[in-house]
């Protein structure tokens, strides 16, 4: 699959980060709402725990979904590769393999997680290190975007601010309502912004040089 990957032209790796995200996006959606919905989530890790128990089944298709995900998501940074590779080809690679790192931790902490090797809270330690990775990868690839000259600053400046946004939802700490939803907003819109001008713009960008 890498090398299929590496393969692909500007144009159709900008075409499947627009597509693997907003498929991403819709899976997302899907588990949150229709599947983790029948579980407690937030703040009682106890009670998750036995929800999980009680419900394995349900709980075996809502970590299919998000395996599934965390695989768009290499796909995803391994096209970003090739997409940012006419402007730096080091921070490029920087910039996916931080990405790769988020979704390897994740998956392997979930099969950990399915097969009983890690508790859920040893799971949430797990989680936070690959979120660390991933809002390191958003600044690299806001930084990449804001300073390529074929991608509008305005995401680059997007991404870089959901970057600190998504640390400080995953930290998990204490803001009024109203702020989180914009933060929430922010962390949305940023990717999405990006996938969908990709899109669009993909037969403008920069042709890569072997």
């Amino acid at each position: 699959m890498k090398n299929h990957i590496f393969n692909l032209s500007t144009s159709n790796a900008a075409l499947v980060v627009g597509i693997a995200f907003i498929v991403s996006v819709i899976i997302v959606t899907i588990v949150d709402d229709f599947l983790l919905a029948n579980f407690v989530i937030p703040g009682d890790t106890s009670a998750l725990a036995r929800d999980i128990e009680a419900k394995r089944s349900l709980f075996g298709f809502a970590v299919a979904g998000y395996t599934v995900v965390l695989i768009l998501d290499s796909i995803i940074g391994l096209a970003l590769y090739i997409v940012l590779k006419p402007y730096n080809k080091t921070l490029a690679f920087l910039t996916a393999t931080f990405r790769l790192l988020y979704a390897g931790i994740l998956i392997i902490g979930l099969i950990a997680l399915v097969l009983e090797f890690v508790t859920v809270y040893e799971y949430a330690l797990v989680k936070l290190l690959g979120y660390v990775f991933f809002a390191l990868h958003i600044f690299m690839l806001g930084y990449c975007a804001l300073r390529s000259g074929y991608i509008p600053k305005i995401i680059g400046v997007l991404l870089i601010i959901a970057s600190f946004t998504y640390l400080i939802f995953f930290i998990d700490a204490e803001f009024p309502e109203t702020l989180q939803i914009v933060f929430m907003i922010i962390m949305g819109s940023a990717e999405l912004l990006l996938s969908i001008w990709l899109i669009i713009k993909r037969n403008s960008l920069p042709v890569n040089v072997i």
